[in-house]
């Protein structure tokens, strides 16, 4: 913490030296309760849930001069105990989750260079992943264009897990290289459209040890997102396509999906909704990967809140079929929120040359937001997922346990400082 107010002093000082036109500096304290009784996957016969308190804690520094933006934003993320009380150094330690500089060339095109969040649309194939304590940013470059209906950002990454002088292989659980383009048009208050191309490179070595041969394979991630809004009806709809090769595999899958909300008062909202995630049969001996992968998408917000299905799981399988049906009720300070799933796989799931059924389970997520006072929200939710035995089958685990979750958050999001000549 002393480095911290070490560093934000020194911003300050050369804010004032500079002749900075903005300076604004954020606080984040988000702690969380989760109760996990059969969370991501069943419980497993004979065990027992367990309980947990994790905590994000961000300094956000935000620097504004003429057409120069820069933003540095410092992230510790624990979960209370992981340390003593007399710890002399933390398990995580303090990292750095945006470090970036922008620079306006003119009114609509810019460029940024750094440490940063890449999120677009509704955040299925890219997105910050807000949930996670820890986020989401990649290190990239990245150039935009943007006036008063159109958008264009294009941008790539290169990454090497050090400063190396000779060929070293790229261990991170990461791409090694990405580049992608992004466009979005607005073509009236109703419609809205984008499409999204995204080249993510991830290298291997085909030949085992002690070779030291290292190739990049290549997925194209590529389709379009639209959005039509009129009176009281908000909808939207996207088509994703994958292709290329992973590991020396090709790639040939696909994603889509279409919402409706309608606004029955002013407070209360319906929604009906669909996506479908291709798969592969449990019983393909093929190399081809048949199952779409959301990639670096906030895939908490999708498919269920117990994050069953591709929140680190659930690739290279069967895909998945989610019907869902969402009440939203907002009233004085609260908010809330009633969704149930209906989940059935994509492919065929086959046990011992027996198809099974292709129903796997039917997940509620009711959700609660308070907001307590200015810079102070509490939120919640419960979850019950009530699994199938063809659910059983893919996750092992117990589907007559009782498989639940719940959760209860307070944000604190002030601004500390606020500087403006």
């Amino acid at each position: 913490m002393k480095k911290l107010k070490l560093i934000l002093l020194l911003i300050v000082g050369l804010s004032f030296e500079m002749q900075a036109q903005e300076l604004d500096v954020n606080l984040q304290i988000r702690p969380r309760f989760e109760y996990r009784n059969g969370y991501k996957t069943l419980l497993p016969e004979g065990q027992k849930g367990t309980s947990q308190i994790s905590q994000r804690s961000r300094l956000g520094i935000n620097f504004k001069q003429d057409d120069l933006i820069l933003k540095l934003t410092f992230q510790n993320t624990r979960t209370w105990g992981d340390v003593p009380p007399a710890t002399v150094a933390d398990k995580n330690g303090v990292a750095v989750f945006e470090a970036w500089a922008q620079y306006n060339f003119t009114e609509k095109w810019s460029a940024r260079i750094g440490r940063q969040v890449l999120s677009y649309d509704n955040q299925r194939i890219l997105g910050e992943m807000d949930w996670a304590q820890q986020g989401q940013s990649h290190d990239a470059l990245t150039v935009s264009f943007h006036d008063e209906t159109q958008k264009l950002d294009f941008g790539g990454a290169y990454n090497s897990t050090a400063e190396n002088v000779v060929q070293t292989p790229y261990t991170v659980a990461n791409y090694k290289a990405m580049q992608y383009a992004w466009y979005h048009n607005q073509f009236n208050e109703k419609l809205g459209a984008s499409f999204l191309l995204l080249n993510t490179g991830y290298e291997y070595a085909p030949d085992p040890a002690p070779s030291t041969k290292l190739l990049v394979d290549y997925m194209q991630t590529f389709g379009p997102y639209l959005t039509y809004k009129k009176d009281k009806i908000d909808t939207s709809f996207w088509l994703y396509g994958q292709t290329g090769k992973s590991t020396d595999q090709q790639v040939s899958a696909w994603n889509a999906a279409a919402n409706v909300t309608y606004s029955i008062t002013d407070s209360f909202k319906a929604g009906l909704g669909y996506e479908f995630l291709s798969g592969k049969d449990s019983n393909d001996g093929s190399t081809v990967i048949k199952s779409f992968n959301p990639i670096f998408g906030t895939n908490h917000g999708f498919n269920g809140y117990m994050d069953y299905f591709y929140v680190g799981n659930h690739l290279k399988n069967v895909g998945l079929q989610d019907a869902f049906l969402k009440l939203n009720y907002n009233v004085n300070k609260w908010q809330f929120a009633l969704i149930p799933h209906v989940f059935l796989s994509a492919a065929d799931v086959v046990n011992v040359n027996e198809k099974m059924d292709s129903y796997l389970g039917t997940e509620i997520d009711a959700t609660f937001g308070y907001n307590f006072k200015k810079d102070i929200t509490v939120t919640g939710g419960y979850s019950q997922m009530f699994g199938s035995k063809t659910m059983e089958f893919i996750k092992n685990g117990d589907a007559n346990h009782t498989n639940n979750w719940a959760w209860l958050m307070v944000s604190v999001n002030p601004r500390i400082f606020s500087w403006k000549k």
